[in-house]
């Protein structure tokens, strides 16, 4: 039996979106002031996203989307660290140094790291209101997401000179 996630009209705009704020600075382009509104639509469609694939009963959908929220709000403290680290490495494109390259490969490690421990911490969180196939699922559909939006970035990056 094949299952099909609907995902591809979210993850275009997504990665889009993300591209443009977060990889424009590599090009010399300023993002459009209205960056909270953008992010509140990322925000607005990930969740319709998740609830179009998750396929979780009205008792489960009230206790999922706190608990669902909250991790969207912690790593939404991620997002802000990679945009930083972005925004940093396009600021020192040009001009890379040996201690700017190490910084930014110990940035991003932490910020993966941070990305595992969130992942972890809220593992019992979701096991108690999900059951365990729900709970994988769930944590596929992030998986997916951010595969897509690495994907995404990592096209727009250039490698360091």
């Amino acid at each position: 039996m094949k299952v099909r996630i609907r995902m591809y009209p979210f993850f275009i705009g997504l990665v889009a979106m993300l591209t443009v704020f977060i990889v424009s600075p590599m090009a010399q382009v300023k993002p459009a002031d209205n960056m909270q509104l953008v992010r509140e639509k990322i925000k607005t469609d990930k969740k319709l996203f998740i609830a179009q694939n998750m396929n979780l009963t009205e008792s489960e959908a009230k206790v999922f989307w706190p608990v669902y929220e909250n991790y969207q709000k912690d790593l939404a403290k991620l997002v802000d660290k990679t945009v930083k680290l972005v925004e940093n490495y396009a600021a020192n494109y040009q001009t890379m140094t040996e201690e700017a390259a190490k910084e930014l490969i110990n940035g991003y490690l932490a910020i993966e790291g941070e990305r595992v421990t969130l992942m972890k911490s809220f593992l019992p969180k979701f096991r108690k209101v999900l059951p365990e196939k729900k709970v994988a699922r769930y944590y596929q559909l992030e998986n997916k997401i951010d595969a897509v939006v690495s994907y995404g970035l990592a096209k727009q990056i250039p490698l360091v000179k």
